[in-house]
């Protein structure tokens, strides 16, 4: 056979037979020979490249891209060895990954513990949305007639910090209150969607802190200042693919002690109607982060005081409150 005959299937085929003999564990799919090729066929090319497989280079694995499905994932952002990278956690394994983790990427082969790296946000959003006051105490509190336009706000991306990181006062006032959060992840662009399709654009989830300074709101009634301050946006520890957002508990607990505990089901605006609404209004991205709303029992804290934001299904989100350096305004 001529090497102007050999096609790249010819070659595949060959290099998985070959591969099955010399090395079979670094295999992860098993390979069926087409039946357009007898095993004459197969040998003539196998012949071509077994030196290259034999010296490694055609061992390499088949590259693997979006593994997402209905496998539950959770994807990770930390820092290790003085770099940033992106990893999806496993039983306690953190799995490094290269590419957009909205659309193809693979893993890199390399691996750390927990112990080994610095958690951070586990995404850079795209932009942050937030719903105000959407949560009752009670079911027999949620209104019968929803309101006609939701009260949402926008909070930069540089407010974001990750888990563990320090929350910062405002130079001039003394006191912040934390807002524990579900957050919602978009996982691809999103326009005029159905509160029956909803979902479908939804990437993951995370926790959020919808840290706020009531003391700098406007008085007739604009948030952006009071909710814009750096640090004033905790997310983490990480995005969970796969999880029922209608049964979960957002809860917080302040220096040990819960102040927040309260099911999604008590919002106000239900999150299918929420980011119908907005797809209505704009087209949301890959990597737009909805802030969904707090439960009742948010309250002022000060420096020194630790928030723990929590939803079981995802992780805990914990972080410091500290005073601003002297003479470092944060406005």
């Amino acid at each position: 056979m001529s090497a102007s005959e050999i096609n790249e299937e010819m070659i595949v085929a060959a290099v998985y037979a070959i591969a099955n003999l010399i090395q079979p564990q670094e295999l992860t799919h098993d390979y069926v020979i087409p039946n357009a090729f007898d095993n004459r066929v197969v040998e003539s090319v196998a012949n071509a490249v077994a030196e290259a497989i034999q010296s490694g280079v055609a061992r390499k694995k088949p590259k693997q891209k979006s593994e997402r499905s209905n496998k539950t994932m959770k994807f990770t952002r930390f820092i290790a060895n003085s770099s940033i990278h992106t990893g999806v956690k496993e039983k306690g394994i953190i799995r490094v990954i290269k590419g957009d983790i909205f659309g193809a990427w693979e893993y890199t082969g390399q691996t750390f513990s927990q112990g080994e790296v610095k958690s951070i946000a586990p995404l850079e959003p795209n932009q942050i949305i937030g719903i105000g006051a959407n949560f009752v105490s009670n079911v027999e509190d949620l209104p019968e007639q929803l309101p006609e336009i939701p009260v949402f706000f926008f909070k930069p991306t540089s407010s974001v910090i990750g888990p563990e990181d320090e929350i910062i006062i405002p130079e001039g006032i003394k006191e912040v209150k934390f807002e524990s959060e579900l957050a919602i992840v978009i996982g691809k662009e999103a326009k005029n969607v159905p509160e029956s399709e909803v979902l479908d654009y939804v990437f993951g989830y995370t926790v959020g802190n919808d840290v706020t300074a009531p003391q700098f709101f406007h008085q007739d009634g604009h948030w952006t200042i009071g909710k814009s301050f750096d640090t004033f946006t905790p997310l983490g520890p990480v995005i969970e693919t796969v999880l029922n957002p209608f049964n979960v508990k957002v809860k917080a607990k302040l220096n040990d002690v819960e102040k927040q505990n309260s099911a999604t089901e008590l919002m106000i605006i239900p999150i299918r109607r929420m980011v119908s609404y907005l797809t209505k209004v704009m087209t949301l991205k890959p990597g737009d982060v909805i802030l969904t709303g707090s439960p009742v029992g948010a309250e002022l804290v000060g420096a020194g005081d630790v928030i723990e934001c929590e939803i079981r299904e995802i992780g805990n989100l914990r972080n410091t409150f500290v005073a601003a350096k002297e003479g470092a305004r944060a406005y």
